[in-house]
């Protein structure tokens, strides 16, 4: 599983801006990956800090078409897609936020690491009718400067990242987190399923 992990991470770190929007994409439509995008700016600007605007910019352009397409598949249904997607809590919570002050929500969601429920802010704005284009505005922004602040980080840091992306610590981590990933992304392409039924 370890050699799996370490696989992935070589492909999309050779794939360089195109797999950061890559995972972005992901990570911000459908399926969960957490922290993918995090950890692989970080790892890629420790190597290569010159290139960390392309790569912030890449980040945050995958981010924003998966949201896209989250806003897509939502905006139509209105809020019959989040009351089969959201618990009556969670659903109570999410849209009361929105509701009060969507550009702040949407704006804390993308800056918010997980399990914060990042895509349902973005579905339930999508279903109350947030201008689309505001919305994808704020996200843009909002994560170009997450994936700005860790780029720098990375690069004022890059050699104790480096050094430290071999311990066994984070290899388990980073394993941890695929597993999760994994299962999360079934559960949420079964949910879709089911919802599209």
């Amino acid at each position: 599983m370890k050699f799996f992990v370490h696989h992935l991470y070589v492909v999309f770190r050779h794939l360089g801006g195109f797999g950061l929007l890559s995972v972005g994409f992901l990570d911000s439509s459908f399926l969960f990956f957490p922290l993918g995008n995090d950890l692989l700016i970080v790892g890629m600007t420790s190597r290569r800090p010159a290139l960390i605007a392309y790569y912030v910019l890449m980040a945050t352009f995958g981010s924003v078409l998966g949201c896209w397409t989250v806003d897509s598949l939502s905006r139509g249904q209105g809020e019959k897609v989040l009351e089969r997607a959201l618990p009556i809590t969670g659903l109570h919570y999410v849209t009361a936020r929105v509701r009060k002050n969507a550009p702040w929500a949407l704006a804390i969601a993308s800056l918010m690491p997980p399990p914060f429920p990042f895509t349902a802010f973005v579905a339930a704005s999508a279903a109350l009718q947030y201008p689309r284009r505001r919305l994808l505005l704020v996200i843009a922004v909002s994560r170009f400067v997450r994936f700005s602040i860790e780029g720098t980080l990375a690069v004022v840091f890059g050699r104790r990242i480096l050094a430290l992306a071999g311990s066994p610590v984070v290899e388990n981590g980073v394993l941890a987190i695929v597993i999760i990933s994994v299962i999360g992304s079934a559960l949420s392409v079964r949910a879709w399923i089911n919802r599209s039924r």
